[in-house]
């Protein structure tokens, strides 16, 4: 068994903290132009559920739906086994999706197409418009891939985040610029 000095600790956790710094880097600066903005219309449009059971909390603020679960809202989809919605003021302010994986996809402004993720676990912050992808993530936009354990997308500024898991790290898959002919 071997054993490390806190200092030892200290330089590793501090290394593994610049590995981080360094990919969340070259992720933000790599990706935010390829990942582009979601339609803004969609966080106006009414959220539409459909599962197969519903049971609502009024204590706890709650709504879970179970069962082969869809979340429509304008362009914006979440499929899943599972979903929790939580509302304040009569407000969704969180939705937490969980399956094998769980899916999401919406359409960006313009002419950007589509950006797809799916996660063991999503969840859509509605008032920031962010997604937190948790459990073997999955980020594709324009043909640009991102995994890892957990991803973080800040879908109005297009910022992204990933953490690599113990074992694997994040994988990142980059297209090339279309050139105008």
């Amino acid at each position: 068994m071997m054993f490390l000095s806190s200092r030892s600790l200290r330089n590793r956790q501090r290394r593994i903290n610049d590995v981080r710094a360094v990919a969340s880097f070259a992720i933000l600066t790599c990706c935010s132009p390829v990942l582009g903005w979601a339609l803004s219309k969609d966080a106006d449009q009414p959220i539409h559920i459909v599962g197969k059971t519903a049971e609502m909390d009024r204590q706890a603020k709650k709504l879970v739906y179970r069962g082969n679960v869809r979340i429509d809202q304008g362009t914006l989809r979440v499929v899943a086994d599972t979903i929790v919605v939580e509302y304040e003021a009569d407000r969704v302010v969180r939705v937490t999706a969980t399956g094998a994986p769980a899916r999401y996809q919406q359409q960006l402004e313009g002419d950007k197409g589509h950006v797809h993720a799916n996660a063991r676990e999503i969840v859509y912050h509605t008032q920031s418009e962010a997604l937190d992808l948790k459990g073997k993530a999955y980020l594709l936009q324009r043909g640009s891939e991102l995994k890892g354990e957990v991803i973080r997308y800040d879908i109005v500024a297009g910022k992204v985040d990933a953490r690599a898991a113990n074992t694997s790290p994040v994988r990142m898959i980059l297209q090339p610029a279309r050139q105008p002919r």
